[in-house]
């Protein structure tokens, strides 16, 4: 039974059931057959993009990797030279300056080294000023202009008529345009106004203080007037040096009342600390920052007998050797003439424009200058002779050779007849004279030789003036 029984089942395969069975087979691959179509699809449209949108997708990936390249390179070149800043920011900040003697350095291919190579101690107190050398110089003698009656005292009417803003006094001496071109002209005997033109003309010195000065044979000088900046001592100096060099601070008697007032009084000696102040009076013109530029640009006519001089302004306290310094910028480079190439701009006419925007001087006063500069054919170039074509003037190092006395005295007459500011004024002293043997160092050395303190107090103007120009 049994077996009839298994015998009358029957297990049917359906049409149907077999093309169930295709169909989802072929279901599956239909899907993947879509999903492929789907992707060929995008890849068709993408394709389309490309070749419609090419030249921008070019375009975007090579600014892509110029931006890259730049930004390495601007981090090649901040792993180069990596000069370590001192404080700065307010003035708690920059109090914090006084008095250090750490070195600036600065990082060259991986190398930390200081920006001022200096002498070691031992070996500063063997040094020793060099023999009279005689430069190699078209300049063999200057003669320096004086009152013989040939200008009138109340200005000159030409002068008048060209610019009613020329500050040419008794001081100054009144040089004419064609006197100033014939000034550039260098000759085996130069002829110039240099400052202390008359008897007259002001910025007058005790006798006691004029035999000081002029038995000093190197001098460091310093000037405050009008109540400005404090006299900061300068540090880490040398046994050879304290009895070697002057340090000499000029002072007004608005100076000298101020720095009372804080403490500071000139001892009976003329001293304070390792400074000779120097009390001038009757100052020759109404413009403070004018008057400081006697000090500063005509030393060699203030110390007569000297053979080498530092210029320091008065915001800064130098804070290395002056006879290490000597060496370092003058003696071991060959040079007469050392100065700092400026830290932010390049040329005299960006920093023309810096002036206006910081107002430093009037529009029309630095409009009329740079006007002239330009006639004169003075280029819009940032270096020269591979330097910035543009100095820093808070430190000025030089021997008082005929030649950087000649630079000083017509750089002088560049402030006198346009802008007090002589950073304008020095590059195209520098072009028109020429003048060899120029050391301009750069910024992270100036750094190295003193401490930045900043401008305590502003200046007060005076009251009167011996000014014949208006």
């Amino acid at each position: 039974m049994s077996s009839s029984m298994l015998s009358n089942i029957s297990i049917s395969i359906s049409d149907d059931e077999s093309d169930t069975g295709r169909t989802k087979v072929r279901g599956r691959w239909r899907r993947k057959k879509l999903f492929y179509r789907s992707n060929r699809g995008f890849f068709d449209r993408a394709l389309r993009l490309l070749a419609r949108w090419w030249p921008l997708v070019v375009l975007v990936l090579a600014m892509t990797l110029l931006v890259y390249e730049f930004s390495k390179l601007g981090r090649k070149r901040s792993e180069a030279v990596k000069v370590d800043q001192p404080h700065s920011g307010d003035f708690h900040d920059k109090k914090t300056n006084l008095n250090r003697l750490d070195h600036t350095t600065r990082v060259v291919n991986g190398v930390r080294a200081v920006c001022l190579k200096m002498l070691e101690p031992e070996e500063l107190k063997k040094l020793v000023f060099p023999e009279n050398v005689v430069h190699s110089s078209p300049v063999k003698s200057v003669i320096y202009r004086s009152d013989s009656g040939r200008y009138p005292l109340e200005g000159d009417t030409t002068l008048r008529h060209q610019n009613r803003t020329l500050r040419f006094n008794l001081f100054s001496g009144y040089q004419t345009l064609e006197e100033r071109e014939e000034s550039f002209h260098v000759k085996n005997n130069a002829e110039v106004h240099c400052g202390f033109y008359s008897d007259n003309g002001g910025f007058r010195i005790s006798d006691e203080d004029k035999r000081y000065m002029q038995d000093c044979k190197a001098v460091v000088s310093t000037c405050a007037f009008g109540g400005g900046d404090e006299l900061y001592q300068p540090v880490g100096l040398s046994e050879s040096s304290l009895s070697k060099v002057c340090y000499v601070a000029f002072w007004d008697e608005i100076t000298r009342v101020s720095q009372e007032g804080d403490g500071n009084k000139i001892g009976n000696d003329s001293m304070i600390g390792k400074w000779r102040v120097v009390v001038v009076r009757d100052l020759p013109f109404s413009d403070q920052r004018l008057n400081g530029k006697i000090p500063k640009m005509l030393s060699h006519r203030l110390f007569p007998k000297a053979r080498f001089s530092i210029w320091v302004d008065s915001k800064s306290q130098l804070r290395r050797d002056p006879l290490g310094v000597l060496e370092a910028l003058l003696w071991r480079t060959g040079s007469v003439f050392a100065i700092s190439e400026h830290g932010a701009r390049t040329n005299l006419y960006d920093e023309a424009k810096a002036v206006v925007k910081k107002h430093k001087a009037t529009p029309e006063e630095v409009d009329e200058q740079i006007k002239q500069y330009r006639y004169d054919g003075i280029p819009n170039d940032r270096r020269y002779h591979g330097k910035k074509a543009l100095a820093e003037a808070s430190i000025i190092v030089r021997e008082h050779t005929l030649l950087t006395n000649l630079f000083m005295c017509l750089w002088f007459n560049e402030v006198v007849r346009f802008t007090s500011r002589d950073q304008l004024s020095f590059p195209y002293v520098l072009r028109r004279l020429r003048i060899p043997n120029m050391n301009m160092f750069p910024v992270c050395t100036r750094k190295d030789l003193v401490n930045s303190m900043g401008h305590k107090r502003k200046v007060k103007p005076l009251g009167r003036s011996v000014e014949s120009v208006e």
